[in-house]
């Protein structure tokens, strides 16, 4: 019901379009070895990620000048429509198509970003493995994603791991299985056989 009344009568739950915004989630798939996965590791990922310019510090505008009042909104960042009808007069706001809702335009953008704002970086993340993980596990790193935009706090980076298969075991949870051939005589009589395990061979 509350669609239906916006949409006929203007919304009246309208949303700041010039509000602060989250900025944006990542995701990064990590391979690991067995090794690693089992122990843990000490990793550095190069993470492309966008953020704030730094020669117009964010405003799209180079520096020494600023963006100028919307002349079509005023400022506003909405533009107001009256409509006549059969219930009477009633007044539509919808987003400025000249600012789209931000209420200030760029005479001038900025070279770097090209009035945008924001660019895109790689940065060095150091990420600490904890031991044990496996395929699909997820590690979160609040802050680490892409800038918020207009004062909105960052995103965070999710670090997805993937495990590599091992020729030597097949993994089942937390344990290890390896296979070994054994003549008949050494399995009816027992005895000794070297076995790879992950801090090297042993004797069994």
């Amino acid at each position: 019901f509350g669609d239906i009344f916006d949409m006929f009568f203007g919304g009246g739950r309208q949303r700041n379009p010039r509000g602060p915004v989250r900025g944006a989630d990542l995701e990064y798939t990590l391979e690991l070895s067995l090794e690693e996965a089992a122990f843990g590791v000490r990793k550095e990922l190069r993470i492309p990620r966008t953020e704030d310019c730094e020669t117009c510090h964010g405003s799209g505008a180079p520096p020494g000048t600023q963006p100028v009042t919307c002349s079509k909104c005023r400022g506003t960042g909405q533009i107001q429509v009256a409509q006549n009808t059969v219930f009477g007069r009633f007044v539509n706001v919808t987003t400025c198509d000249r600012c789209h809702g931000e209420g200030k335009i760029i005479e001038s953008p900025c070279a770097t970003c090209r009035g945008r704002g924001r660019v895109q970086k790689a940065h060095t993340v150091e990420v600490n493995v904890p031991g044990g993980v496996d395929t699909g596990q997820r590690l979160r790193m609040p802050g680490f994603g892409e800038a918020g935009e207009k004062g909105g706090p960052p995103g965070d980076l999710y670090i997805v791991m993937r495990v590599r298969s091992d020729r030597r075991f097949r993994r089942e949870g937390d344990d290890l299985i390896s296979e070994a051939e054994v003549s008949f005589a050494q399995a009816a009589l027992g005895t000794e056989i070297q076995v790879p395990t992950l801090d090297g061979p042993e004797i069994v």
